[in-house]
């Protein structure tokens, strides 16, 4: 690869963490061609795009870029595949979901909003992470709750209300 080839691949990789709010960094090597189909094909289906980098070439696309992406760059070692998506937790659930059948993909590290995390063992909570959709339902949940239950209170003791006064006016 010439030097022109690889700043061309710099500055694509540093236009594409730019744009990417939710960044993975894992491990696939081991896998034979088969699997790694069927980890695209996955990946794919859950709206994540997945690319083997060249550790080097992503490290200085990280110093380009204008986001801190703190320990994150201490994980490019070995092989690594980037992953993008647009919900935080997309790219952890398919490489949970894969790693049913499968002991790869390992999770290097993960740029999700701002945060990094580094290391497999923080799979589990970046699977836990609620996308933005989930996050505004949740509140819009929240909101409409006092709402109902002050309707349904007024409706109940509005028709006990008229009960009592039906009676004592019977009376």
């Amino acid at each position: 690869m010439t030097r022109e080839e690889k700043s061309i691949v710099i500055e694509d990789l540093a236009a594409q963490l730019a744009e990417n709010n939710t960044i993975y960094l894992a491990d696939i090597s081991g896998l034979d061609a088969g699997v790694t189909s069927n980890l695209r094909r996955a990946c794919f289906k859950a709206n994540v795009s997945i690319a083997v980098v060249k550790n080097t070439l992503l490290a200085k696309a990280m110093e380009k870029s204008d986001k801190n992406f703190g320990e994150l760059p201490s994980a490019l070692k070995g092989n690594t595949s980037i992953m993008f998506a647009e919900a935080g937790n997309a790219p952890a659930k398919v490489i949970k979901e894969f790693r049913k059948k499968s002991d790869k993909p390992l999770l290097k590290g993960a740029f999700v909003e701002e945060a990094v995390f580094v290391g497999d063992e923080n799979l589990e909570t970046l699977v836990n992470i609620k996308s933005k959709e989930e996050v505004i339902g949740e509140i819009v949940g929240l909101l409409q709750s006092p709402a109902k239950n002050v309707v349904s209170a007024l409706k109940s003791s509005g028709g006990k209300l008229a009960g009592i006064l039906k009676t004592l006016s019977e009376k």
